[in-house]
């Protein structure tokens, strides 16, 4: 089989591939939480089983939280860190977490019953911190 000289590039500029088309945006995505489980037990460590554990620990370490404390089956980060999770380029994340934190200061600190190992269960504090994340999401949807 013969290959024509026709068929090739010939000079330089004619090799030259164009760059490639940018992607379209794609609109506003609504914010996500991340819900990890895995196995107790060193059975299952490092395992399958344990990649929930294992993708929370991950995190925590990127973000310098200290999960070390164990109450009610449950890990928790010691000390007062919230913790948000939002794709790239998300605005007004410093805004929404000083509304948590207020939130946290006014229902649950100024609680007289709440002692600091204690979780959170208020339910004025759940319902403010649910309003404050839902109008921040509509605000950064543009809804």
């Amino acid at each position: 089989m013969k290959i024509s000289n026709s068929s090739l590039a010939n000079t330089a500029e004619d090799a030259q591939v164009s760059p490639p088309e940018p992607r379209p945006q794609s609109s506003p995505r609504k914010p996500w939480l991340i819900v990890s489980l895995g196995n107790p037990g060193k059975k299952f460590n490092g395992t399958r089983h344990n990649v929930g554990f294992m993708m929370v620990d991950a995190i925590a370490e990127a973000e310098g939280i200290s999960i070390n404390t164990v109450n009610f089956k449950a890990q928790i980060g010691k000390g007062i860190k919230f913790f948000v999770v939002c794709e790239p380029g998300t605005q007004h994340i410093e805004a929404l977490l000083k509304v948590v934190y207020e939130l946290y200061t006014d229902y649950v600190l100024k609680n007289p019953f709440y002692e600091m190992e204690m979780p959170i269960r208020f339910k004025l504090f759940d319902i403010n911190l649910t309003q404050a994340v839902q109008k921040d999401c509509v605000a950064l949807l543009g809804r």
